[in-house]
């Protein structure tokens, strides 16, 4: 299994590599992608507004049973303002230990459920509690999919608590860094403009995670841990 980290992809790229820079060439900047797992919620919508006004483009690796399915104009808004629409599997179950096949429905279902919605299949997985092995790699590599992991988590799945879920993400931040956090969850959406706006304090420009990479491109079946 093939593991590398979003700045060494990045450092490695030929000039004419394709991928997009964005709001800042993080070879220079201090760069940091929000990333937001299980969605879309209710709470979506809002979050969405926040983003909006802070002018801070995010990733979203949505799940397509119960989500993306049934909040498809969401996931449209989600692409269409600029963030990244990716992938989380269709149910959130572990993929290790799968048969191959099964692993593929996961992936597969999600892609061609998006695809629907925005008309693009996502370039980008994250795996259920990160949890990978060579056979999902091989399936990601199949169907075009890089897998995505972090560097910073509230553990806002076990508390509603918005400052705890912003201090704990606060103190992981650094730079080139790749944040986790869940827009399904009560406490979440109210810390973020709050870890936006210490951030951007900090220095940090808020990119994508493809755009973290660039001028490089994410690799399909490779394993990104930041």
């Amino acid at each position: 299994m093939q593991t590398t980290a979003p700045g060494s992809a990045r450092a490695d790229a030929a000039p004419d590599a394709k991928g997009s820079f964005g709001p800042a060439d993080c070879r220079k900047a201090k760069c940091i992608a929000l990333t937001f797992d299980a969605g879309p919620s209710d709470d979506t919508p809002h979050l969405l507004d926040v983003l909006k006004e802070e002018k801070v483009p995010a990733t979203f690796f949505l799940l397509g049973r119960d989500h993306v399915l049934k909040h498809p104009d969401t996931v449209r808004r989600i692409g269409a303002e600029g963030h990244e629409v990716a992938n989380h599997t269709w149910s959130h179950e572990i993929l290790t230990g799968k048969e191959p096949g099964e692993i593929r429905a996961e992936l597969e279902k999600t892609q061609d459920a998006i695809e629907s919605v925005t008309g693009r299949k996502p370039r980008l997985m994250r795996p259920p509690q990160g949890r990978t092995d060579d056979e999902v790699s091989k399936v990601s590599k199949e169907l075009g999919l890089s897998q995505i992991l972090w560097s910073a988590t509230a553990k806002d799945y076990s508390t509603t608590d918005s400052a705890l879920i912003r201090k704990r993400i606060l103190d992981q931040a650094g730079k080139d860094g790749i944040i986790l956090l869940h827009d399904i969850y009560k406490g979440t959406v109210p810390a973020v403009p709050g870890i936006i706006h210490t951030l951007k304090k900090r220095g940090y420009t808020f990119v994508t995670v493809p755009q973290l990479m660039a001028p490089a491109e994410p690799e399909p079946g490779t394993v990104y841990r930041p």
